[in-house]
C-alpha cells in the first residue's frame, strides 16, 4: 500500500501504481495527472506525490528531442555516410567547413512542452517530436565552422535563395577559405533546394570548391548544431534578453564572435 509521508495528506491506496501507470502519457502534466488520479480513486494527491511516484517507477519529466521525419531510404543514406567517415583521421576532417542556416526567433520555440520518459530513452521515437520549421519573428543567420576557424556570421531577414547563396555566402566567406587552405579543402552544406541552385553549381566549379557528399535529413550529423545550440543559450541568457529584432540582430553578432574557438 502507498502511505502519505509525515506533512501531507494522508490516505493509503491499493494500487497507487496501477492507477498511476494507466492514466499517465507522455505529455500529460503531473497536475493533469494529480486531479485524474484523485477523480479515479477518490483520495487527494499532490502534484509533488506525482512526480515521486513517477521517479520510483522511473519516468522523469523532460524535454522532447526535436527532430525530422525520415524514411528508410533516409535512414539508409546516413547509416551509410556514417560508415564511409568513420575512420577519418583529424587531419581529413580539419580541411572541412562545415556550414549551415538557422533561424533565431525573439518568441521561443519550445513552448516549454515536457514528456515523461524514463533514464536511457532519450532518443526512442515515442520521445521525439517532428518539426519542419520555426515560427515567430526573428532574423535567419548562416555560418560555417572549421577547426580553430570560423567565417563571420551572415544574418538577412529572407529567406535563402540561390543568388544570396553565391553573391553572399560563397563569393564572400566560402571562397576566401578556399584560397587560404588550397585544394585539400572541403566544404559541407546539406541538401535545401537554394544550395543546389544551377548558378550555386557553377559557383562551385569555377571556384574549384569541392563539394562533402552529405546525406538528407542530417542536421544531428553536422558538429554546427551544437553551435547554434551554443549560440541560442547565450542569446537567452543575456540580462536583459533581446526584445525587438534589431537587438537580436546585435546580440547575434556579438555572441558569434564571444563563442570560445573549436579545437581539437
Amino acid at each position: 500500500m502507498w502511505t502519505y509521508p509525515a506533512g501531507s495528506i494522508r490516505g493509503t491506496w491499493n494500487r497507487p501504481e496501477c492507477h498511476l501507470q494507466a492514466l499517465v502519457t507522455i505529455q500529460r502534466t503531473a497536475s493533469d495527472l494529480s486531479r485524474q488520479l484523485s477523480s479515479a480513486t477518490g483520495t487527494t494527491v499532490s502534484r509533488q506525490t506525482v512526480y515521486r511516484r513517477l521517479g520510483h517507477i522511473g519516468l522523469y519529466s523532460r524535454r522532447p528531442v526535436r527532430c525530422v521525419p525520415l524514411t528508410e531510404t533516409h535512414c539508409h543514406l546516413r547509416l551509410t555516410w556514417s560508415r564511409e567517415h568513420a575512420l577519418w583521421t583529424p587531419q581529413q576532417w580539419s580541411c572541412v567547413m562545415f556550414s549551415d542556416e538557422s533561424r533565431f526567433s525573439l518568441q521561443s520555440d519550445s513552448r516549454r512542452t515536457l514528456i515523461w520518459r524514463a533514464p536511457g530513452t532519450r532518443y526512442h521515437q515515442k520521445n521525439t517530436i517532428e518539426r519542419h520549421r520555426y515560427g515567430g519573428a526573428g532574423w535567419l543567420v548562416w555560418g560555417g565552422i572549421i577547426l580553430s576557424s570560423r567565417t563571420d556570421l551572415h544574418v538577412q531577414s529572407v529567406a535563402m535563395t540561390g543568388h544570396i547563396y553565391r553573391d553572399v555566402i560563397l563569393e564572400q566567406h566560402v571562397r576566401l577559405f578556399r584560397g587560404a587552405m588550397g585544394a585539400e579543402f572541403l566544404f559541407m552544406d546539406d541538401n535545401a533546394r537554394p544550395h543546389h541552385a544551377n548558378i550555386v553549381d557553377e559557383c562551385l566549379q569555377s571556384e574549384d570548391i569541392t563539394r562533402m557528399d552529405w546525406p538528407a535529413y542530417s542536421p544531428d550529423l553536422n558538429p554546427i548544431e551544437h553551435v547554434w545550440g551554443m549560440l541560442g543559450r547565450r542569446i537567452a541568457a543575456r540580462q536583459p534578453p533581446p526584445t525587438c529584432l534589431p537587438e537580436l540582430w546585435r546580440a547575434l553578432l556579438d555572441e558569434w564572435c564571444n563563442i570560445p574557438p573549436i579545437s581539437d
